[in-house]
């Protein structure tokens, strides 16, 4: 079943929930307009067309109405209107999300937490800090820094992206491999659950007694409520951090190196690698000064102990030659990492450099199955005469194939979304996932049904509707069905109501 509640290409909608009537947007803006502050609340058209997509701009739908709440209060304020007047809302932060996760609804509200930048507290003695959800992720490390800490998730875009949307997709970054995601960071949250209710999350014990809802919110991609404080894992600044780059003539050789690697027991805090057109793209953007003539670089970041450090880079380098690197180069000091880390930072935003459009693609496969995916990658752009350029967490296999093309030429668009799904269906064969870290969104909702059965999507429907029973909290988002919350999971017998009322359609 594919439902309307899925916006796509500037599609949008009215919400599919039963018997509760359409929402009543002009109720819900009276209230708010009486309860928050003045400019707090957006109706203009002209200033909601900024809001009307996240980093995913394929994915357009202008809210009915934006929030801007600067505290925890004014948050349940205003999810508690919402539920009162039937009215869908989302949760947003900086808006840098990639899977269309913080999309509008035209006939609800958008709750922007970007206002709620304060970091309330950093609790050394304890290893931790306290941040509302609009915090940028890399002011968290600014802030530890002159103690010796840091916040170790580290999305590409940390310098723009906030802690909240972390959160909510569950980011990573290059140095998941050994520090792993968000939720292995996060200790408790506040939370303004679909009702308008404020509830604590987690506390301060590593393994807090009861089910682990912390855990189930973590990734919930702004499903279950919206986080109002977060209360994160700092760690200490490693004694010793040594950089290398390494230059081969193809992706296998380079697939075959991470495999040696890390099949010797080591684990590098980070091990990336990028192709000969994701290259190609981040030297005309910043200059990277990459190895000339490579079809792919590898850049292999290892810290700790200083001892243990320099034993392990030996090793590094050992296995690097061994599987065919032509050139090798260690960064000197802090300005070199940087140069380094530079080009794979910017290789996202570096690609607009050389197509117009690209789709910024996330799957997840076996380390060892790297080398075939990248052949059976590199034939679907040959035969389908689409570009996909080649940048990604190695260590762990999180793939992302930036399919480019230029949606000025008929037809383009079509081919480049047929050779993206393509890629995900050969990561979910060779048992990965469809998404590694941008999660589901309102983009892969489609793709769900390959990972999962319809039981496995159901027993999830369950934990939604727990904390959502009304489905107006991000509706539309993470499920490939509009199943209703008071539904019995299971087969269908005869048509959805959903379907009889025009409102979806089955397939």
């Amino acid at each position: 079943m594919s439902t309307t509640d899925i916006p796509r290409h500037g599609e949008t909608t009215s919400p599919s929930r039963e018997g509760t009537g359409p929402p009543d947007v002009e109720g819900c803006v009276t209230r708010l307009r009486a309860s928050l502050p003045e400019g707090a609340v957006i109706t203009d058209r002209q200033q909601l067309r900024a809001y009307e997509c996240d980093g995913l701009s394929s994915h357009r739908s202008v809210p009915a109405v934006v929030v801007l709440p600067e505290d925890a209060e004014q948050v349940a304020t205003t999810v508690s209107a919402c539920s009162e007047h039937g009215v869908p809302f989302v949760a947003r932060g900086s808006g840098t999300g990639l899977s269309a996760g913080a999309l509008p609804r035209s006939d609800g509200v958008l709750v922007v937490t970007s206002r709620m930048r304060r970091i309330l507290e950093v609790d050394i003695d304890n290893e931790r800090a306290v941040v509302e959800p609009g915090v940028i992720n890399l002011d968290v490390t600014k802030a530890a820094a002159p103690y010796g800490y840091y916040f170790a998730p580290d999305p590409s875009s940390q310098q723009v992206c906030s802690v909240g949307g972390n959160v909510a997709e569950n980011s990573g970054g290059a140095h998941c491999l050994k520090y792993g995601f968000t939720t292995n960071h996060v200790l408790s949250m506040t939370v303004v659950t679909p009702d308008g209710a404020t509830v604590e999350l987690g506390g301060p014990a590593r393994d807090a007694p009861g089910y682990d809802l912390l855990g189930a919110f973590v990734g919930s991609e702004g499903t279950l409520g919206v986080v109002t404080s977060i209360t994160v894992r700092l760690l200490r600044q490693p004694e010793k951090v040594r950089t290398l780059l390494a230059g081969f003539s193809s992706t296998d050789e380079a697939g075959e190196a991470v495999s040696a690697i890390i099949a010797a027991g080591v684990t590098p805090a980070a091990i990336e690698m990028m192709d000969e057109l994701s290259i190609a793209a981040a030297e005309q953007a910043v200059r990277c000064g990459y190895p000339e003539g490579a079809g792919a670089v590898l850049i292999v970041e290892l810290d700790g102990p200083e001892a243990e450090v320099e034993h392990t880079f030996t090793e590094v380098r050992r296995y690097c030659t061994e599987r065919g690197a032509f050139e090798i180069r260690s960064a000197a000091d802090e300005a070199e990492r940087a140069l380094i880390w530079k080009g794979r930072k910017s290789a996202f935003a570096a690609v607009g450099r050389i197509s117009p459009d690209y789709i910024v693609q996330d799957g997840v496969i076996p380390r060892t199955a790297l080398p075939e995916v990248l052949r059976r990658i590199a034939e679907l752009s040959a035969r389908s005469g689409v570009r996909v350029a080649n940048v990604f967490h190695a260590g762990d296999g999180n793939l992302h194939p930036l399919v480019l093309f230029d949606s000025s030429v008929p037809g383009a668009s079509e081919r480049a979304e047929e050779v993206s799904g393509a890629i995900l269906d050969l990561c979910v064969e060779h048992g990965g996932s469809i998404t590694g870290e941008h999660g589901v969104g309102a983009d892969k909702v489609r793709y769900m049904g390959r990972m999962f059965t319809p039981q496995d999507l159901d027993t999830m429907q369950y934990v939604r509707c727990a904390f959502d029973p009304v489905g107006v909290c991000n509706p539309g988002k993470v499920f490939p069905t509009p199943r209703l919350c008071g539904e019995v999971p299971g087969p269908r017998r005869g048509a959805h109501p959903l379907a009889e009322a025009g409102l979806a359609d089955e397939f």
